[in-house]
């Protein structure tokens, strides 16, 4: 990957980012940790919204922000009980989905290193005593 070209470039664009995020969404739709905290079961919502700020975020299309305003990661998670072991589910799927897709090095290490620190990150949720 040259220091001219974007992890979303590096990748594969929309189709490798779209693909990430269905084969996350098909194990977080039958985690009984995670299924849960989807109002209404709203996975297509979920997995656009994800979708746009991966892309965003990555180098792509700044389409995120044009349709829902700055992230606010933490903001936008906090109704939602995030402790550790919700926080390992997401990743264990994460990390999964990278596999399936197969996104290769160098852009493999740095996705998954942003996934780790942004899924600690959003815990909200004490250790248990």
């Amino acid at each position: 990957m040259s220091d001219e070209t974007t992890v979303y470039q590096f990748v594969g664009g929309d189709e490798m980012f779209r693909a990430l995020v269905n084969a996350f969404y098909t194990g977080v739709e039958q985690d009984p940790i995670l299924s849960p905290m989807y109002p209404d079961a709203d996975f297509e919502g979920a997995r656009e919204r994800l979708f746009l700020f991966l892309t965003q975020y990555w180098g792509g299309p700044d389409r995120y922000n044009a349709q829902r305003g700055h992230p606010r990661l933490r903001m936008r998670h906090f109704p939602f009980p995030i402790g550790q072991e919700a926080r390992d589910a997401w990743m264990r799927h994460m990390q999964a989905a990278v596999d399936e897709v197969d996104i290769q090095e160098p852009a493999r290490r740095m996705m998954l290193d942003y996934f780790e620190s942004v899924s600690t990150f959003l815990i909200n949720q004490a250790p248990d005593a």
